[in-house]
C-alpha cells in the first residue's frame, strides 16, 4: 500500500509540474507501481496474504470466544 500511495503522488506531482518531480523521468514517477505489483505477487506466491488473513481470523474468533466466557461468568483460559 504504501509503495501504491507513493505511486499516486509521485505521479500527481509530475502531472501538475510541482517540484523537482516535474523534471524527473516518466520511469521513476511510474516505478513506484512496478514494486506494488512486485509486491502483491511475492505476497499471494508466498502465502504471506493468506497467512496474515487467518491470523485476524483466527484473533477475532477467540476474542469471540472470551466475551462468551466473560459474559457467562467463565475466566477465560489462561495462555500457557
Amino acid at each position: 500500500m504504501l509503495f501504491l500511495g507513493l505511486g499516486i503522488l509521485l505521479l500527481a506531482m509530475k502531472y501538475l509540474a510541482i517540484g523537482p518531480v516535474a523534471e524527473w523521468s516518466w520511469w521513476v514517477v511510474l516505478s513506484p507501481f512496478a514494486l506494488a505489483v512486485a509486491w502483491w505477487s511475492w505476497a499471494d506466491w508466498s502465502g504471506y496474504t493468506k497467512r496474515k488473513a487467518v491470523e485476524k481470523e483466527n484473533a477475532k474468533r477467540q476474542a469471540r470466544i472470551d466475551r462468551s466466557r466473560e459474559q457467562l461468568g467463565m475466566l477465560p483460559k489462561k495462555k500457557r
